[in-house]
Parts: C-alpha cells; sequence; structure tokens
C-alpha cells in the first residue's frame, strides 16, 4: 500500500487516527487506542486472506484500515476483543460476499456492527459523535471531495423537519434538536461512497430515506440500533435508485 496524501482514503485515515487520539487523550480512553488497533489488525487481516484467494498475493487495503476504525469508534471498548473481531470480519466478508454486479451492497462497517449487535448483543459506545465542531467542518470536507454532500443535505433538512415539528408539539427547544444528530454516523457513515446512490436524486432520497426510518423507529422505540438499521435499508435500495432514477446532473 502506498501512502498518498493526496488520495481521500488517506485523508481520512490520518483523520481518524488523529480523532481517536484526541479522544483517547480527551477521556482518558486509552484502551480505545488498543481496540481500535485490534480492530483495524482484524480489517486488514480478513481482506488480506480474501484478496491473496483472488489475486494469489497478499495486500494492505486503505479501505480495510477505514473500516476497522469506523468499528472501534462505535463498538464499546468494555466488549470482549473477539466480538470486536467478529464485527471487523464481518464488514470485510460482507464486502466480498454481499454484492451486485460486483458491487458491495452494505456500508462494511455498519453491516459487521449491526450482525454482531444482533447475534451478540454487543453495546455501542459511538464515541465522540457530538463533538459536531470537530466532524461537521471535516465532515463536509470528506462529503463535498466524495461528491455525496447532497446525502448530508437530504438526511439534514428531514430530520430538522421531522424533530423541529416533534420538538414544537411537544414544546421542547428547537435550539435541542442539534444535540439530535449522530456527527460521526452523518459525516464517516451514511457518505460511504460505494454503498450510496450515484445520481443527484438518488442521493438526496437516499439521505431522506435515512432520516424518515430513523425518526419512525425512534418514535416506535425500536429496540436496536436505529441508525445502523435505516443505514443498511437505504444500502440495499442503492441499486434500485441507481438503475431508476437518472444520473445526469450527479457531479457538484
Amino acid at each position: 500500500m502506498m501512502i498518498n496524501l493526496k488520495s481521500i482514503k488517506t485523508q481520512l485515515i490520518l483523520y481518524l487516527l488523529s480523532f481517536a487520539l484526541f479522544l483517547a487523550i480527551k477521556n482518558k480512553d486509552f484502551i480505545f487506542l488498543f481496540t481500535a488497533l485490534v480492530a483495524v489488525i482484524s480489517a486488514l487481516a480478513t481482506e488480506a486472506i480474501f484478496l491473496y484467494f483472488k489475486t494469489g498475493s497478499l495486500q494492505i487495503t486503505e479501505s480495510a484500515i477505514i473500516t476497522g476504525l469506523i468499528v472501534s469508534f462505535v463498538i464499546s471498548s468494555d466488549e470482549a476483543l473477539w466480538k470486536l473481531i467478529c464485527a471487523c470480519a464481518a464488514a470485510i466478508i460482507s464486502k466480498h460476499l454481499v454484492c451486485f454486479r460486483k458491487k458491495h451492497i452494505f456500508n462494511p462497517a455498519a453491516f459487521g456492527i449491526f450482525l454482531t449487535f444482533i447475534l451478540f448483543g454487543v453495546s455501542l459506545q459511538w464515541r465522540g459523535t457530538y463533538a459536531w465542531h470537530i466532524l461537521l467542518p471535516f465532515g463536509i470536507y470528506f462529503a463535498y471531495k466524495i461528491k455525496k454532500i447532497e446525502v448530508v443535505i437530504g438526511y439534514a433538512v428531514i430530520s430538522l423537519i421531522l424533530f423541529a415539528a416533534q420538538a414544537f408539539l411537544h414544546k421542547y427547544s428547537l435550539l435541542n434538536i442539534f444535540g439530535y444528530f449522530s456527527y460521526f454516523y452523518i459525516f464517516v457513515m451514511i457518505i460511504e461512497p460505494k454503498t450510496t446512490p450515484t445520481g443527484l436524486m438518488g442521493k438526496l432520497i437516499f439521505g431522506t430515506g435515512i432520516a424518515i426510518l430513523i425518526f419512525i423507529l425512534t418514535e416506535a422505540g425500536a429496540k436496536f440500533d436505529v441508525e445502523l438499521f435505516s443505514l443498511l435499508v437505504m444500502n440495499a435500495a442503492v441499486p434500485l435508485l441507481n438503475r431508476t432514477l437518472p444520473r445526469k446532473g450527479a457531479q457538484i
């Protein structure tokens, strides 16, 4: 793996590593750094095995590093390491086995985390997800660079409308709405480029659909992580969105 600072994947890795180090120092949670290392090694090892059987050579991929880091941000450090390893392995396996026209369908990290949540009841921590002052500016940069800003817009607009209406009905402060947003989820997970639509309308519908599902499931009192579930549901709809909606004007 060649290090290229102009690569958006390399930049994302450096960003996530820096953010992890910041959170570990701020919260005096250095076990987080250890679990992040375990997660990255697990993802890299699983990816290397699959690629070895495909190509006959050992490879280290940036995408596996990113997947491992994301998993370590979301799953609690208190969980047994084998559950973390299972989540990373499931994430990578889904990339190679759950595909449509040679493209993986589900966000790998979301798939691995949600599957281990369902099977083993892992607790989720979502470290730093409300640190908007860090995640917002960098998130906008990454969303713009990978041309997924429309996904963020669709999600943000509908979420604001739904939660604003809820706040009005229950006489909550409108300013509290911004505290509901999981910024790590928005600016790291839902904009993953290969599992989101390519067209302008598709991206807007994708973000809108996630927001609506999260709101409905939250109001219904769902006992599972509604954010991960909603993302996976909309991931499954991406092939249909790409096929039925025009792609012209997808680039910004």
